[in-house]
């Protein structure tokens, strides 16, 4: 086993070198400084932003755009703070992302020292876990444990917090020896990506006797990588599918079993099919109160079957009659083969497609249309834009009216094109979320549909 002895900056870059890291994004200061030195010698691209929060939906556009983890780097203080609503836009979204943050030296923590804050601390409830490192020689194990816990089970932010003297070659503290086998040590996590195959057949019962069911589809999907075992399931079942806010391009706009966006910005057939159905397929869904409404007027009418990676979403806002816990896109699988194996039932659903079918025609999602001479209506601007850029253009979306339009009147028929902030609607996200994307596919064409406000915010 080779060893080397070297300062905890150098083993902070070697390790997320080794976590296969080609892009971070951030801004140096103070307690960081270290650590920038590295980076002039290392593979890793670094990406360098005019306020935190930048850099912190930078990573995220492009985790969004690539599903590998977003990564960025800034100093302690005011620089941590500033990219604490970054972090819980991705825990809200499901974002994976590793955030690495200054600290000051081990020996004034708890002193009020200069650009000294509680990091961990005001972090807790909004990263999926975060750690703050004391020892040179625990950096590349926490490294390890922050993407494996950023990338695995429900994905998500995970922060690791740095204090100074440990990776400051000028300090004895930072000496460690590095070693090519870290293994981590995380006992009490254990995500389930497995599925209980007596949940999927009673799954698959209840789809078999539905005459109106719908699959209602979550950003879980694209977090799982699932949109091709999604569409050969609707297929094979010729059920309708719904795609939520996080969902756009999961499932294609083009195709015939596709009912566009429910909610509360949804179109009608979307709204009227969910609400009207007799069975709710939700999958990588959280029924979101955007979706929802009143909960004890929602879909009133409907069983519910809900697979879904993270216990704790189960029964949260809706009680299903079929819980699926772990990874969607095994649990998909496992459906396609159960009514491969045993057939999809003989439901009786005619009555069904014609009503959707109907409401489709008479219900379109529609605005007045543009009249030349008129002031431009934003929703022509978004179709012009659309129908002429190429089917896989990228599109990120701040917060707001416009959010609303780009989702509609945009038509999404590939997976990982429509980046945008959902749970926690962060005005100021698209700019530096299209920045990130971009960085992550420079080939590929990538817009950001903005608002006057949101781009105020983020325009730094």
């Amino acid at each position: 086993m080779a060893t080397e002895e070297m300062d905890g900056g150098r083993a902070l870059i070697r390790a997320l070198e080794n976590e296969g890291v080609e892009v971070m994004f951030g801004l140096p200061g103070g307690a960081i400084l270290p650590v920038y030195d590295p980076i002039i010698d290392s593979s890793i691209r670094h990406i360098l932003v005019r306020h935190e929060q930048g850099a912190g939906h930078m990573a995220e556009g492009y985790a969004h755009a690539t599903g590998r983890p977003g990564v960025a780097m800034v100093t302690s203080g005011p620089a941590a703070t500033n990219i604490v609503t970054p972090l819980c836009d991705a825990y809200m979204d499901s974002v994976p992302m590793v955030v690495i943050t200054g600290q000051v030296p081990t020996g004034a923590i708890g002193t009020d020292a200069f650009q000294e804050c509680d990091t961990t601390g005001i972090t807790q409830s909004i990263t999926k876990h975060n750690f703050l490192v004391t020892e040179a020689q625990d950096i590349p194990r926490t490294i390890k444990e922050a993407f494996h816990i950023a990338t695995t089970g429900r994905p998500g932010p995970v922060l690791v917090d740095i204090p100074k003297d440990i990776v400051d070659p000028g300090n004895p503290r930072s000496a460690m020896t590095w070693t090519d086998d870290v293994t981590i040590d995380l006992p009490g996590y254990n995500p389930q990506t497995e599925v209980d195959p007596e949940a999927i057949r009673a799954a698959a019962e209840l789809i078999r006797a539905s005459e109106r069911p719908v699959l209602y589809v979550g950003g879980g999907i694209l977090k799982a990588r699932a949109a091709d075992a999604l569409r050969e399931l609707a297929e094979l079942t010729g059920i309708s599918v719904v795609t939520t806010l996080m969902a756009r391009g999961a499932f294609p706009d083009s195709h015939d079993l596709c009912l566009g966006m429910p909610g509360m910005h949804g179109n009608f057939t979307a709204v009227t099919a969910m609400q009207e159905s007799d069975l709710l397929i939700a999958l990588g869904a959280r029924f979101d109160d955007r979706v929802t409404g009143r909960l004890d007027g929602f879909a009133p009418d409907a069983k519910i079957i809900h697979a879904e990676i993270d216990p704790a979403e189960i029964g949260k806002v809706r009680l299903p009659d079929v819980a699926i816990q772990g990874d969607v896109r095994v649990a998909i699988e496992a459906l396609v083969a159960e009514f491969t194996a045993n057939g999809t039932g003989d439901a009786d659903r005619e009555a069904w497609r014609s009503k959707l079918s109907g409401w489709q025609e008479r219900f379109p999602l529609a605005y007045e249309p543009w009249v030349s001479g008129d002031p431009l209506k934003p929703q022509y601007v978004i179709e012009c834009l659309r129908d002429g850029t190429p089917d896989d253009t990228i599109v990120a979306s701040g917060v707001g009216q416009h959010q609303m339009w780009a989702s509609q009147y945009w038509k999404f028929d590939h997976p990982y094109t429509w980046i945008n902030s959902g749970g926690l609607g962060t005005m100021g996200f698209s700019i530096p979320a299209a920045i990130g994307a971009k960085v992550a596919f420079p080939d590929r064409m990538v817009w950001a549909v903005d608002g006057d406000g949101c781009f105020q915010m983020t325009a730094q």
